[in-house]
């Protein structure tokens, strides 16, 4: 088989969420279980760092994997979705799974003629899996799909668990509110193992005290934890989220000295291939891209934004069908100048779902939008591209600057 073939397979039979939405969901720890035993896969061989949350789980787990690249450590990163090719989502110090491994993991799989239904997500955790133990990792940082208790990951008894926060967010699948969502991510939380909680409200608080206490797992909240890297280039959420990464590492028993962390920061691109959060692609007039595709990761990255901006800002703003795109246009500052941009992917709202929210401008494709605005643009001025993973894949590669 070739790649591509690999991949339409993958897609095809094994239906991907960033393909059907709910539809595609297939929530327990049965298939995933039954597929590792199969594909003779021990998901316990190499020590971990499982990481769950409504937001920030994927630049949490990218700091994670920095910081253990800088110590020297041989580390396994896997994150969905990919936002150019499959390979972003298995990535070893960086360095994403070539394509024979992923032709081999395939071709083994149909080889057995096995029955489990397993679905797209839990191929490619397995397949995670299996490449990071043929690469000798040493540790393997582990980014939850959706929600955690019964998030095919959930298999793993990792060294350490982190929670990054709790907000609405796939209420049709999760629960509808904070208090279920809650419950679901801290399924993760594991027997006597240390726990990291990024954000902190009483609600979810008593949550998560009350299933760490039944299992004897240390808890950690990282407000509680004093700050040690004032002066490094970050702001807002995205501090946050580093300091998360140290506590973890910290209770693993790898702390990280003022030189780890200056490197893991600057090093960040090379060692996890991280891309799409608050990614400045270009200077006078700023450009600035992000995935920030529900209200709390909008309500986070906007201070950010209006800190940045000199001038008016514009905002190109893309959303999936099943999202309440009028929740996040009610977000965006009255002053500033909003259209929305349809994307590739068949789970795009179109444009008469655009219409009726009141938009005027809807382009058609992400870079003719970036194009036409960057014309209006004065130097002061910043455009701040966001939404769904999907738009910001429809990228053309000469924009992509890092």
């Amino acid at each position: 088989m070739a790649y591509e073939q690999c991949l339409d397979w993958l897609f095809s039979r094994f239906p991907a969420y960033q393909n059907l939405g709910a539809a595609a969901y297939k929530p327990g720890l049965v298939r995933v279980n039954e597929l590792l035993a199969i594909l003779q896969i021990n998901a316990h061989q190499i020590p971990s760092i499982h990481i769950a949350g409504t937001n920030g789980k994927g630049s949490t787990a990218a700091y994670c994997a920095s910081l253990l690249s800088e110590k020297g450590r041989k580390v396994g990163l896997f994150t969905s979705p990919h936002i150019y090719d499959f390979s972003e989502r298995i990535r070893v110090n960086g360095e994403p799974i070539d394509q024979q491994s992923v032709i081999n993991f395939c071709v083994r799989f149909q080889q057995l003629n096995s029955t489990i239904d397993a679905s797209f997500f839990e191929l490619t955790f397995a397949m995670a899996l299996a490449h990071f133990r043929d690469q000798g990792c040493d540790y393997m940082v582990i980014e939850t799909g959706l929600g955690g208790r019964l998030d095919a990951t959930n298999i793993l008894t990792p060294n350490v668990s982190v929670i990054t926060n709790i907000s609405l967010d796939h209420q049709d699948l999760l629960g509808d509110t904070i208090e279920k969502i809650a419950f679901e991510k801290a399924g993760i939380i594991k027997q006597q193992t240390p726990v990291v909680i990024g954000e902190q409200t009483p609600t979810t608080n008593a949550i998560f005290e009350h299933i760490s206490s039944n299992l004897a797992a240390p808890i950690y909240f990282c407000e509680d934890t004093p700050s040690t890297f004032d002066e490094l280039p970050l702001t807002g959420y995205q501090k946050k989220n580093f300091q998360m990464a140290i506590v973890a590492l910290n209770q693993i028993g790898l702390k990280c000295s003022k030189e780890i962390q200056q490197a893991a920061l600057k090093n960040l691109y090379q060692n996890t291939g991280f891309f799409g959060r608050l990614q400045t692609i270009r200077q006078k007039p700023k450009i600035i891209i992000d995935v920030s595709h529900n209200p709390a990761g909008v309500q986070h990255t906007l201070p950010i934004i209006e800190q940045e901006c000199r001038g008016q800002l514009f905002i190109i703003y893309g959303a999936s069908k099943d999202k309440d795109a009028l929740e996040i246009l009610k977000l965006f500052p009255k002053q500033a100048k909003v259209s929305a941009c349809l994307f590739s992917n068949p789970r795009s709202k179109n444009r008469e779902e655009w219409a009726a929210t009141g938009i005027a401008t809807i382009y058609d494709h992400i870079d003719t939008a970036i194009n036409t605005i960057q014309e209006q643009m004065q130097t002061q001025d910043l455009l701040w591209v966001t939404g769904s993973f999907f738009l910001i894949s429809d990228l053309s590669t000469e924009k992509k600057i890092f």
